[in-house]
């Protein structure tokens, strides 16, 4: 290469590198103007020692059957795997035959059956075109990973879940959308779907938006990471072993030099 293509190239490199830096400016800057800061609460599962409190959970496996299970599926989650947040095998072969499965009979024929401990949780929509058909061409995403799928997951959808106000008069709301005050736009596809009294709890806690919101939303960071508390008992101890482990060699290492350095 000869000294005018190498002072060619080095400029057209120089040329591409703050094209790239100017690109990425203002992209960072368009996503600073866009980020919206949710309410942060105090979860009972965030936190090194953070758990899952078993009575949210059950009551937020409610406002999903009630309220969400309509529209979104949880195809992750098996209905034996309830039996992690308290339910008994009654309990959860009674919750799973509530719903049919089809499956396929010795002739070859698609037959319904009722549902079972160890299938899916079904869903609402026999398949994808099904559901997009039944939501004006929009997609109803999964619950069973949203949590973990979501910056700031368990805050979001609690916001998400109770940030639904009346417009701005200066903000144009089509038909089939709704203003939400912590969606990305403020245009949601969604209606609103909390309002007081929409379940009734068992247990005799006031169904407000709110206090249903927390409690879906507890249910959906446990399905999205079951295993969380395993996890975190797992590592305190990893975490104390190595602690006494330090220990133990901090004070083998003095004995093993205590002599040399009477010397």
């Amino acid at each position: 290469m000869n000294r005018v293509s190498s002072c060619f190239f080095s400029r057209n490199i120089l040329k591409l590198f703050f094209s790239l830096v100017i690109i990425c400016s203002s992209n960072s800057s368009f996503a600073a103007g866009e980020k919206i800061s949710y309410p942060q609460l105090n979860w009972s599962f965030a936190g090194i020692l953070g758990t899952f409190d078993r009575t949210s959970q059950q009551r937020g496996l409610q406002v999903y059957k009630e309220v969400c299970s309509g529209c979104h599926g949880m195809r992750l989650l098996a209905y034996r795997n309830l039996k992690s947040i308290g339910y008994n095998d009654d309990e959860i072969k009674a919750f799973a035959a509530e719903n049919t499965v089809n499956t396929i009979n010795d002739d070859g024929e698609i037959v319904e059956r009722p549902a079972r401990p160890s299938d899916k949780f079904v869903s609402p929509y026999p398949n994808d075109k099904a559901a997009r058909a039944a939501n004006g061409g929009a997609y109803p995403p999964d619950l069973s990973l949203i949590v973990k799928a979501r910056p700031d997951g368990a805050n979001y959808l609690h916001a998400l879940l109770t940030g639904y106000v009346e417009a701005p008069a200066e903000k144009n709301v089509p038909d089939g959308m709704y203003y939400n005050k912590y969606y990305s736009g403020n245009l949601i596809g969604m209606p609103q779907p909390l309002y007081d009294d929409g379940v009734e709890y068992a247990d005799g806690t006031k169904a407000t938006p709110y206090q249903m919101a927390k409690d879906v939303t507890a249910f959906l960071a446990w399905a999205s990471e079951p295993e969380m508390e395993d996890r975190k008992r797992l590592g305190i101890s990893v975490m104390l072993f190595l602690l006494l482990l330090t220990a133990l060699s901090y004070f083998a290492m003095k004995q093993i030099w205590a002599p040399i350095k009477k010397q």
